[in-house]
């Protein structure tokens, strides 16, 4: 039933009993006028019956009953289930303070003389039966905080200053430290639960709250006598005397071992690494920041070294990426090594830990990817930084095994110090970043500290980078055209297209851009432009004097992955009415190697077109001289590091005679790049090479100085090589 209103009072069902069939009809009259529904019973075995069949809301006893008696027939009703607190009224005629006592005994819950004042009665029954409905509801509710606090593993206690035991846990608080609701624990008993180190820290905390009657709020580590690993939050709050005194203590404690967990492991999240298990970034900017500034008060230095991995890319794409998590795990554990590596340093608990607290801050991390940072809180100066940086190059030395491979790893780092190379954690670590990357210009495998210097170069090479992604735009690409030449006649038989980029009033070479353009990507379109530019020109130079010959345009092996190369090059040439043959294209011989097997099909479809292949610089790579027999080859150049000692030392001359006789036993034109001096120049025709290329004859030129020196030059037969012609009776090898 719900009892929310004082109408339900109305409906309320009572079982009146009573020997007297007179009074039991009278009493039974007069309640159901005042709105009871009453059942009656002669007896109290009869009232126990009734009890059983048909349930009632409250019982009207008469205590002298022949048979079982009133106080009987209660003690009875009590005794049975569901009916402990089922509001029960004594009438009797005895006035004595014997019979109440005696009632109340038996667990009637009030009593009433009888009369024949109805009205009494019925507001008597009427109170009795909301004071019982109050109570219901307080026990409802008690049994459903019970049922929250045990959801919650909560429960309270209470602390009574001068009271001996005074000390008593509920029956959730019980349930929290694993104990049963009928078994004791008194404060002993908790500390004896709490491992010593955290017992002595909780004591004085304890100390503290009762000396200044403070509150208390804590987190309590516990072993339960299961052996299981608990934390329990406390709060308690002072209860005060009358006078002003504290009484003692009231408070409550919860099991917060899943929440802790929980905060533990987002906290693991939100500061260290989940792969390597390092501090991340968001942990490591946060320590470098405490250490800049202990240092800046304590006045030492501070050391950070970045740490890049060389080559990791090419462990993750042959192996995997399952194989590069297993190698930076390792890696991960082989530099932590190599610092005083801490991880219980957090937000909050640097201030605690003493003066040379900042010294906990060491530790290696992961930034991202394969880039590591060593942090060095204290360091008296460059050496120890450059210490610590061979440690971490001496720990990678060994082989490290992933995915049932040996791999050797090596780093390049990078070193910037607190306070000469910066005065935050982005100065250090973008100066580091300077420093790591010189490394890498260097070769790798090796340590740097930054230097003004170097921040010098990476600017400039930034801002060289910058000037590149709009140099095509602005047309400041140009190419410029060394000639080919054939000494027997004079004669140019075509030209190589060399890119240089006109910046400002300067003129930056090749050397100096194209590495920049490789590592960057932009090679790709300036690629794509000289083709264009190279079919362009040579339809002008076809209308001004009948040139006929190939045009030599260097590509890289990139070019050769896209797979509308010959597609590409056929629009090149369609656009300006030029044949194929007009294009020549140059790859180097490492180049040709480094992708052979995805080069050799484009290869093959040029060469179908009638695009001839030079191979450049000859006899300088690792190829395989058997793939010249298959390749669609037409041309090879000797480099020019073979030409220039000859004449003067055997070796050189050795090396050429035999680039020639293998050019002519498989059908191929050699052309000698870099010729400078006559002498190589008759040596050279001589061994049997007439076409050559180099400063004797003409440096790259522009298209309009190019058709000047054919007029000039060529044409005029004006050039001291022209002269001198080559004489094989002058040649001395």
């Amino acid at each position: 039933m719900s009892y929310t209103s004082l109408d339900d009072l109305r409906r309320t069902r009572l079982l009146l009993v009573d020997d007297d069939e007179v009074n039991l009809l009278l009493t039974a009259a007069a309640l159901r006028e005042h709105g009871f529904d009453v059942t009656e019973a002669t007896s109290g075995v009869h009232a126990l019956e009734q009890l059983q069949t048909c349930g009632c809301d409250m019982v009207v006893l008469d205590a002298l009953m022949p048979g079982l008696d009133g106080f009987e027939t209660c003690a009875r009703l009590r005794a049975m289930a569901g009916y402990e607190s089922l509001p029960v009224l004594m009438l009797t005629g005895l006035d004595d303070e014997a019979s109440i006592t005696r009632a109340y005994q038996v667990g009637a819950t009030d009593f009433f003389v009888k009369s024949m004042q109805w009205s009494l009665l019925a507001g008597r029954l009427r109170y009795l039966m909301r004071s019982a409905r109050t109570r219901q509801e307080l026990e409802r509710s008690k049994a459903k905080l019970a049922r929250a606090q045990d959801l919650a593993r909560m429960g309270s206690f209470e602390w009574h200053r001068k009271v001996p035991g005074g000390f008593t846990i509920s029956a959730e608080g019980l349930r929290v430290f694993g104990r049963g609701p009928q078994e004791r624990l008194d404060f002993i008993g908790v500390m004896r639960m709490v491992p010593a180190e955290d017992r002595h820290i909780f004591l004085r905390l304890l100390h503290d709250v009762l000396s200044h009657h403070s509150v208390l709020v804590t987190d309590l580590p516990l072993t339960l006598l299961d052996g299981r690993q608990r934390v329990v939050h406390i709060e308690a709050e002072p209860e005060f005397t009358d006078q002003g005194g504290v009484a003692g203590y009231t408070g409550i404690l919860q099991d917060v071992t899943d929440r802790r967990q929980a905060e533990d492991r987002i906290r693991q999240l939100a500061h260290f690494d989940s792969l390597t298990g390092l501090p991340n970034r968001r942990q490591l900017i946060w320590r470098v920041e405490r250490a800049i500034e202990q240092a800046r008060r304590a006045g030492h230095q501070v050391g950070l070294l970045l740490i890049d991995l060389d080559r990791f890319k090419i462990i993750n794409d042959t192996l995997g990426h399952t194989a590069g998590d297993e190698l930076l795990i390792e890696v991960g554990h082989r530099l932590r090594s190599c610092v005083r590596h801490s991880d219980q340093i957090m937000e909050g608990v640097l201030e605690g830990l003493g003066g040379r607290s900042h010294r906990a801050l060491e530790a290696v991390g992961r930034l991202g990817g394969d880039e590591f940072v060593a942090l060095l809180p204290e360091i008296t100066g460059e050496a120890d930084a450059e210490r610590v940086a061979q440690r971490v190059l001496e720990s990678l030395r060994e082989p490290i095994f992933v995915a049932g491979q040996e791999c050797f790893v090596t780093a390049s780092v990078g070193i910037a110090m607190f306070p000469r190379d910066g005065q935050s954690m982005a100065d250090l670590l973008r100066n580091s970043d300077v420093a790591m990357y010189a490394v890498k210009s260097q070769g790798r495998n090796a340590s740097a500290v930054y230097s003004p210097q170097l921040a010098g170069q990476g600017k400039q090479k930034l801002e060289l980078e910058t000037a590149l992604h709009k140099a095509l735009e602005r047309n400041e690409i140009v190419l410029h055209y060394q000639p080919k030449i054939d000494v027997r006649s004079g004669a140019m038989i075509g030209a190589e297209a060399l890119m240089r980029w006109r910046r400002g009033a300067n003129l930056i070479p090749p050397a100096d851009f194209i590495p920049l353009a490789e590592e960057t990507g932009l090679i790709v379109p300036l690629s794509e432009w000289a083709l264009k530019e190279a079919a362009r020109q040579a339809k002008i130079w076809s209308l001004q004097f009948g040139f006929a010959d190939a045009i030599a345009v260097n590509l890289p092996s990139r070019m050769f992955e896209r797979s509308d190369l010959v597609e590409h090059i056929h629009q090149c040439v369609s656009a300006y009415g030029v044949p194929h043959r007009s294009i020549q294209l140059e790859i180097t011989e490492n180049n040709l190697m480094k992708d052979l097997q995805n080069v050799i099909p484009s290869l093959h479809r040029l060469n179908e077109v009638g695009v001839e292949i030079s191979i450049d610089d000859f006899g300088t790579g690792y190829s395989s001289l058997a793939y010249l027999t298959t390749l669609p080859i037409g041309e090879v150049k000797i480099d020019r590091t073979f030409v220039r000692d000859l004449g003067i030392t055997p070796q050189s001359s050795a090396v050429v005679t035999a680039i020639i006789a293998l050019a002519r036993a498989l059908g191929l034109r050699v052309v000698a790049e870099g010729v400078e001096t006559i002498r190589q120049m008759e040596v050279l025709h001589r061994l049997g090479c007439s076409l050559m290329q180099g400063y004797l004859f003409s440096r790259p030129l522009p298209a309009e100085e190019l058709e000047r020196w054919l007029t000039d030059v060529v044409m005029a037969r004006s050039a001291a090589w022209m002269q001198q012609g080559p004489s094989v009776e002058q040649i001395s090898i």
